[in-house]
């Protein structure tokens, strides 16, 4: 049986800034591990590993520990700066670099910070590379590894690293199409696309009016897709065709349609998927999701002829089943989408483009588009805190909740629990046709695992 993991969760490591797992010394011993292991398949030259980072205040001083740990061991270190996460997979990729490291927490408060890491190839690595990285951090091994004279490391910037990710960017949109004409709201968040995404929209043609493009090191996720009602409220004063909003560093998206009406990540796949699959575009006729999106979605795509598999929560377990079974697209309710043509991560600018392609192509409004693809299930998510986890199938008043209030819904909703990947919070999803029944049966759910953990 494998041991549990005390520093990697579900989407890297990830904490409050400054407070252990989240310091400067595990950053600086994690940067030794990453060059330790990419020394491996390194044959004939230098380990190369790309540093992005959002725009939170700690990123400075992990940046700095990470890039000491490369050198430490022997590494050159090719820092981009505030980078999308999405670009720092596809700089690691088109550089040849054996490694691509990101410095960001994603959707969360400044305050916080985590770390994730792609291999070579630019996918997100796997759980047995993530536990062998852990064992090095944790133990002594590196120690009495210490490169000296040429054998340093060293650093330089990719000066060059948002002309880059423009250009990749841009190339995912149909060539025969432009934006000439369309009005376009784009809120960054103050995050990691601050400069990048207003540029990759303006130079397909659209008229673009910017949002959370003014970080401090504070302000991250303050707008952007936890927020899209500052999105929306800015779509209907400029009359635009549509809103953009992406999270801090960028690998999920929110759309907000003309009428300041918000579009998911449930949504943007069923109005992608449908027309995917009318053009025969759809490897297998299969979208891949996780357990939290909606059954709407599942309706809407079998009733257009394909199906839908679901993965655990989390985009990197999408992006795993999409490789293992050959499937194309697929994604998650909060935004994140991963056309593996284009992208081997979520990436919330590339997502956007594919939206905006089909309203070009159409010349329909994004309302009309998106809200006959799908019938909704109402669905609930309560979230409770506790001090600490226990393993669900230690807590059996839960599970026999559950079992009960499943045999209730039967074929007309789901439940789904799990704990949160970074946090002692249990999430409890209900689905069902009774929006009062189905809160009741979750906070049913939610007393019951007080009782397991009491």
């Amino acid at each position: 049986m494998s041991q549990a993991r005390k520093l990697f969760g579900t989407d890297g490591i990830r904490g409050a800034a400054n407070h252990y797992p989240m310091t400067p010394e595990v950053a600086m011993r994690l940067g030794r591990a990453i060059t330790h292991v990419a020394k491996r398949d390194a044959k004939d030259h230098r380990v190369r590993i790309v540093i992005g980072k959002d725009t939170r205040l700690s990123c400075y001083m992990l940046e700095t520990a990470i890039a000491s740990g490369i050198c430490s061991m022997g590494g050159r270190v090719m820092l981009c700066g505030p980078f999308p996460t999405p670009g720092v997979a596809n700089i690691t990729v088109s550089m040849r670099a054996d490694a691509g490291v990101v410095i960001s927490a994603s959707h969360n408060p400044y305050g916080d910070n985590g770390i994730k890491i792609f291999g070579h190839d630019g996918y997100k690595l796997p759980d047995a590379t993530e536990a062998e990285l852990e064992s090095l951090i944790l133990g002594d091994e590196l120690d009495k590894i210490r490169p000296d004279g040429a054998g340093i490391g060293e650093a330089l910037r990719i000066e060059d690293a948002k002309g880059r990710y423009v250009v990749f960017c841009k190339a995912t949109f149909p060539d025969h199409l432009t934006l000439d004409g369309i009005r376009i709201v784009v809120d960054a968040a103050h995050g990691a696309a601050y400069r990048v995404a207003p540029s990759v929209f303006t130079e397909l043609g659209a008229q673009v009016f910017p949002l959370g493009v003014t970080p401090n090191g504070r302000n991250i996720n303050k707008t952007g897709a936890l927020h899209p009602k500052h999105m929306a409220k800015e779509v209907l004063r400029r009359k635009a065709h549509l809103g953009i909003a992406l999270d801090g560093d960028a690998d999920r998206v929110i759309i907000v349609d003309e009428k300041g009406n918000e579009v998911d990540g449930d949504a943007i796949m069923a109005l992608c998927a449908t027309r995917m699959l009318q053009k025969r575009k759809l490897p297998k006729k299969t979208l891949v999701t996780t357990v939290m999106s909606n059954l709407g979605l599942e309706r809407s795509i079998t009733g257009a002829g394909g199906k839908m598999v679901r993965t655990p929560v989390g985009d990197r377990y999408v992006v795993e089943r999409m490789r293992k079974s050959g499937f194309g697209f697929g994604g998650e309710q909060s935004g994140h989408l991963i056309f593996l043509d284009h992208a081997t991560t979520g990436d919330g600018i590339v997502a956007a483009l594919q939206v905006l392609s089909i309203l070009v192509e159409e010349q329909r409004p994004l309302s009309e588009l998106w809200t006959g693809v799908m019938e909704r299930v109402p669905q609930v998510l309560v979230n409770e805190r506790f001090e600490s986890r226990k393993p669900l199938k230690q807590m059996p008043k839960t599970l026999d909740a559950v079992k009960k209030l499943e045999a209730k819904l039967g074929k007309t909703g789901r439940i789904v629990i799990r704990w949160s990947g970074t946090e002692p919070k249990l999430r409890v999803m209900v689905e069902g046709d009774d929006e009062k029944k189905i809160l009741r049966f979750a906070n049913e759910i939610v007393a019951a695992s007080k009782k397991d953990m009491a």
